[in-house]
């Protein structure tokens, strides 16, 4: 549909090509074309699409119901909650319906416990694009455009260990980060860097937000990436694939926490859902299953080991850079018309900044389609 005959906001830049049907990782478009899906709904889709175990749980609980308000106890939520606060370093959940909204409400926990307003956060980070997430994201060209940002709000350069020591103290409510930053052009963050924040927040008091939506659940290798670093993170933010493409999110926190998110303090209608818990329940299962994400982190590794080994010959490739099914290609000049390219090619791939192509593949991903997603990379950036 052109953009004269629509009745959408023009909010999005979209492709010619309409979402039909998918299935693990292949998507099909309106005239059938299929495509090789490298990019899973933006990290969404870890296990593929259409799944049998969160399509069987969601049709069950389609004939259950699927709403009732946060006046009731929903078992899915304390089931799913119990699910993450086993697998992380906290021991409380609140569920939301996005990414943003998980961030929006990390925000409100630190500050509402710390009762002190300043945030540090970093340059190029995306947190989202309500105020408050918007206010966190480090980068200039989400916020143009809205007026004055949220107060209170630090934007320091990230992997700088002194900027590090030189922002946060004893006024700051919370340091806010990603493991590596996504939408920022896929940066993994260096172990000193990690180990500063860390010997910061124990010598301030401040609170750690690890925002974990887009490198948590797998897609690094681990359950959540900050389990490979040395930060012991007070809240985590995760969404994305927690429902493998059914709406949810939700923010984990310390036991001391608890208080702080009393009885009137913060609310979702949405949030936590029966269907949105059906499908969170039956990913976070799957995942967690033995040997499974053992899998994935061998196949990160050596999916990222044969993308620096091929395409550092690629003279137009300036640098490769991620950790597990995270990637990053930089180019050495703009790469949309290179994702536009590769869907000619049969490939759909997103970008990270102006310059990188992001790959985001389902983790259920096989070897032989990475492989041959590579191939038809290389033919792209080679022509």
């Amino acid at each position: 549909m052109s953009e004269e005959t629509s009745h959408l906001f023009p909010t999005y830049k979209r492709w010619d090509i309409v979402f039909q049907e998918a299935n693990g990782s292949t998507v099909i478009d309106q005239h059938g074309n299929e495509y090789i899906d490298m990019m899973s709904g933006i990290g969404v889709v870890n296990l593929g699409h259409k799944h049998p175990n969160v399509l069987k749980a969601v049709e069950e609980q389609l004939q259950k119901g699927w709403h009732g308000s946060n006046f009731f106890q929903y078992e899915g939520q304390e089931r799913v909650a119990q699910i993450l606060t086993e697998n992380s370093t906290g021991e409380y959940v609140f569920f939301v319906n996005s990414g943003t909204e998980a961030n929006e409400a990390a925000i409100k926990l630190a500050r509402k416990y710390r009762g002190k307003n300043k945030v540090v956060s970093f340059l190029q980070s995306f947190h989202g694009r309500t105020f408050g997430s918007m206010a966190a994201t480090g980068q200039t060209k989400i916020h143009e455009g809205f007026g004055s940002m949220l107060s209170g709000f630090e934007h320091i350069p990230y992997n700088d260990v002194e900027a590090v020591k030189q922002a946060v103290d004893k006024d700051t409510a919370a340091i806010m980060l990603e493991v590596v930053q996504g939408e920022g052009g896929i940066y993994p963050g260096e172990e000193r860097f990690f180990q500063a924040v860390q010997e910061m927040i124990e010598k301030t008091g401040a609170l750690l937000i690890i925002d974990e939506i887009q490198t948590g659940l797998g897609r690094t290798g681990t359950f959540f990436a900050y389990e490979q670093t040395p930060l012991h993170p007070d809240i985590i933010t995760t969404a994305k694939s927690l429902g493998n493409g059914i709406p949810t999110g939700a923010v984990i926190g310390k036991a001391f926490l608890k208080d702080a998110f009393g009885p009137g303090t913060h609310g979702s209608t949405f949030g936590g859902n029966p269907l949105a818990m059906a499908a969170a329940e039956a990913t976070l299962t799957t995942m967690l299953a033995p040997g499974w994400l053992h899998e994935i982190k061998r196949k990160g590794e050596s999916f990222l080991e044969e993308c620096k080994k091929v395409f550092s010959s690629v003279p137009l490739v300036k640098d490769v850079r991620g950790k597990g099914l995270m990637i990053g290609i930089e180019l050495k000049e703009e790469a949309a018309p290179y994702i536009l390219a590769l869907q000619e090619k049969g490939v759909l791939t997103i970008g990270a900044g102006p310059s990188v192509i992001r790959l985001l593949p389902p983790l259920t991903t096989e070897r032989e389609v990475l492989q041959e997603a590579i191939h038809r990379i290389k033919e792209v950036l080679s022509s």
